[in-house]
């Protein structure tokens, strides 16, 4: 497995979120990560980016070790986030965004570019010399999956990717991911909508207070939920 995830226990304070969580993602695979908000899929993100350190636990990527590793150093094995929220750098311009976290740290051959992402997103070709703070929310979240890619990631985690999107923008964003998916690119996926996740996604991670309560390809999740409609509410 690309990214294997054992046990994994994180606290705010005092305050327990993770309860030994497992999840693994391989190479080329779309997996996903489901549940209601509130139930530690962020923190479970989090902590795997070190952003916030688990307790316990292990994480290993490409076999590496990661756990207890700073962020940045956990980005350079190759992963890379586009966080809930977008968290852009607001008085940059979109190609200055871009640019900032263009990085090659592995050699691929055919690295992301600034060419490569106005293609996969012409509306920051259009808006390249535009202040990041001043594009629509749905621009704002083509940047910040671009500025993700700009790291050539090996595995690209998308925390609510098309949260709060006008349906166009929605549907653009869902076709991007599946180019993605099929030029080979891992990605860990969290978002609501159950149609495309089903349709798109290799296996699914449920998550219900903290714990992983169901895991299982999407044949076996459809069987699942014509079952048991309450086995996920997202």
């Amino acid at each position: 497995m690309l990214l294997e995830v054992r046990g994994l226990e994180t606290f705010y304070g005092r305050s327990q979120v993770l309860f030994g969580v497992d999840l693994a993602v391989g190479e080329g695979e779309v997996v996903t990560l489901m549940g209601r908000n509130g139930m530690g899929k962020t923190t479970t993100v989090r902590s795997i980016m070190g952003l916030t350190p688990p307790a316990r636990g292990a994480i290993s990527f490409a076999g590496q070790r990661c756990h207890g590793l700073p962020p940045h150093r956990i980005a350079r094995l190759g992963l890379g986030l586009a966080p809930e929220g977008r968290e852009i750098f607001p008085t940059l311009s979109v190609r200055e965004n871009l640019v900032a976290t263009a990085a090659n740290h592995r050699n691929v051959e055919n690295p992301w570019t600034l060419e490569r992402i106005y293609a996969l997103f012409p509306r920051l070709h259009e808006r390249q010399a535009q202040a990041s703070f001043s594009l629509s929310g749905g621009e704002q979240q083509m940047l910040t999956i671009g500025r993700a890619l700009m790291t050539n990631p090996r595995l690209l985690i998308l925390d609510e990717a098309t949260e709060g999107l006008a349906p166009l923008i929605r549907e653009q964003i869902w076709q991007v991911i599946r180019q993605l998916k099929a030029a080979g690119q891992a990605i860990l996926l969290i978002d609501k909508n159950l149609s495309h996740l089903l349709d798109l996604a290799d296996r699914h991670y449920v998550m219900e207070k903290g714990r992983v309560s169901w895991s299982g390809t999407s044949t076996q999740l459809r069987a699942e939920l014509a079952e048991n409609q309450r086995l996920i509410s997202v």
